[in-house]
């Protein structure tokens, strides 16, 4: 008993230290920029003092950024760690079942039918802005959904599709929405090409504290439910048969759960655009450390989630500041190498 209290609290306290990372790395990103704010002037700020300047870099610019990679982390992690659970399949994320790609299809469908972006070039570096973010992000939302929508459907109409089977189905599912946009920016003109292409891109600068408090809103709820079933998800980690031997209705625990995790996904991807790898990478180093008991890879998975976006958007802002790397690029390219060293180190696993 006291070695399974030691177990317990060594999980206890490698959350804790994650979490406590990533505060700090939480608010050494809102202090750099084109001006350096110091503690002191971030706490003399946040208790309602400090300059204009300090207070308008930081309420309107930096600390939405902040919060929104750390709940877009958070939301596509939570998401991949329950995913990655109910199908069986390390792979499983929204990226690898196709919600992204229908995002992205779905906001250059706001953009090209519904005039949604419009190119600025009134200095010399010319700004690419979405002139109606609502129907994007409707759009985008609305045909992230859909994928998720028709692999749930196919999952259920052909039941012994298997696990790889429908991360297949979702990868087919991303090679046509990604077809679709490429079409969409072939016909599309000058201005609404280079919208799309920067939505496809990714921005964390784009969300204003109603998005924020939409993706607090979701989190919230999600991980209620999410935790709601952690001993369900523990007992599904033995495999269908032993799951149904303790009770565990599989078919209706992974229904909702993808259903859930579909719409959460969705909402993150419509506000901010593509972010690859996080939703696959964050639940396999929680796993290395926690195991797989959802008591504390739920919860672990969020944390990572978020720690990993808020230091891609660090690397992104400082690499070669004052320029901002698209953030969606350096996920997918800080991500891709970070999975394969941890396929390579990971040994044999439960699949």
């Amino acid at each position: 008993m006291r070695a399974y209290d030691m177990y317990l609290r060594r999980k206890r306290l490698i959350l804790a230290v994650m979490l406590l990372v990533t505060i700090i790395a939480s608010l050494y990103s809102v202090s750099i920029g084109s001006i350096r704010i110091s503690p002191g002037e971030m706490w003399n700020v946040f208790t309602g003092g400090g300059d204009e300047l300090s207070r308008t870099a930081i309420f309107n610019i930096r600390f939405p950024r902040m919060l929104s990679a750390v709940l877009v982390g958070a939301v596509l992690a939570v998401a991949g760690a329950v995913m990655q659970c109910v199908l069986r399949n390390p792979l499983a994320s929204a990226s690898t079942l196709g919600v992204s790609q229908g995002a992205a299809f779905g906001a250059a469908v706001g953009i090209v039918a519904f005039g949604g972006g419009i190119i600025n070039s009134g200095s010399a570096a010319s700004a690419v802005t979405i002139s109606n973010p609502y129907i994007v992000t409707f759009c985008a939302f609305v045909f992230g959904s859909v994928s998720s929508v028709v692999v749930i459907i196919i999952s259920r109409l052909k039941r012994n599709i298997g696990p790889g089977g429908l991360i297949l189905a979702g990868t087919a599912l991303g090679s046509l929405f990604a077809g679709g946009s490429t079409l969409l920016q072939y016909f599309a003109d000058d201005t609404k090409l280079g919208a799309i292409v920067f939505w496809t891109f990714g921005n964390l600068g784009s969300t204003g504290y109603n998005e924020l408090l939409i993706l607090v809103i979701v989190l919230v709820i999600s991980m209620i439910y999410f935790m709601f079933n952690r001993f369900n998800y523990n007992a599904m980690e033995g495999g269908a048969d032993i799951a149904k031997s303790l009770g565990v209705n599989t078919r209706s625990v992974t229904l909702f759960s993808m259903g859930i995790c579909s719409v959460i996904s969705a909402v993150a991807v419509s506000f901010v655009g593509i972010i690859s790898f996080i939703g696959l990478v964050a639940p396999h180093i929680v796993r290395r450390f926690t195991g797989n008991d959802y008591r504390y890879l739920l919860p672990g998975s969020a944390v990572a989630g978020a720690l990993l976006l808020v230091l891609a958007d660090l690397v992104a802002r400082i690499v070669i500041a004052p320029v901002i790397l698209p953030i969606g690029a350096l996920t997918a390219f800080l991500g891709a190498p970070m999975f394969l060293f941890l396929l390579f180190k990971g040994g044999k696993n439960r699949w």
